[in-house]
């Protein structure tokens, strides 16, 4: 299967490859970033590259597919988004990103999701899309909620960070929501 490639209005979709390690790395190893993403920060370069090889197995075993995000502007990798755990037969994935901060709240994230959403339930034919964040990331549970996103509940101790188990909270969007959302809210495409 060939890796889709998307454009919006201010940012291009793409496969994420060795070019953009460096990149990568410099978001991952921000503690800013990965404080409530469920992983400890990136160390090294390795690492970023681990990562990126890892994404590339998972797309080929159709287990998940990451984008990188690039600025059109200036074609600068500012952060990836992607569906994790994905089963095309449950018709059910995960979704989930992070951004630099520089370019927090400026509506990167919403723009990518978006278009993450469209192709999960109309290409993919997928039914629910879920999330998993941690309770005290107030900006991402926001866009979930921005997004038509339902905060089903908690999972006690489901997330294991900085050598402690976390709880989380657990979101869903179902298709029916979705396109309901879509049909009457130009916000969404």
């Amino acid at each position: 299967m060939r890796f889709p490639e998307f454009e919006t209005e201010r940012l291009k979709l793409v496969e994420i490859n060795k070019q953009y390690a460096a990149s990568f790395f410099s978001i991952m190893s921000d503690d800013r970033v990965t404080k409530y993403y469920g992983m400890n920060s990136l160390v090294n370069m390795e690492q970023a590259e681990e990562m990126i090889y890892s994404l590339h197995e998972t797309f080929k075993s159709g287990r998940g597919i990451r984008w990188g995000l690039l600025l059109k502007e200036s074609n600068s990798f500012i952060g990836s988004a992607g569906l994790n755990n994905l089963s095309t037969y449950s018709k059910k994935a995960e979704i989930g990103y992070e951004i630099h901060p520089d370019f927090w709240r400026m509506g990167y994230t919403t723009e990518a999701i978006n278009k993450i959403m469209e192709y999960s339930f109309e290409k993919l034919g997928l039914y629910r899309l879920g999330a998993v964040t941690f309770p005290q990331n107030h900006a991402s549970n926001q866009l979930l909620r921005n997004r038509g996103f339902t905060e089903e509940g908690t999972l006690r101790g489901y997330l294991y960070q900085n050598k402690q188990s976390h709880d989380a909270l657990v979101f869903s969007l179902l298709q029916p929501e979705w396109k309901h959302k879509a049909e009457n809210d130009n916000t969404f495409k």
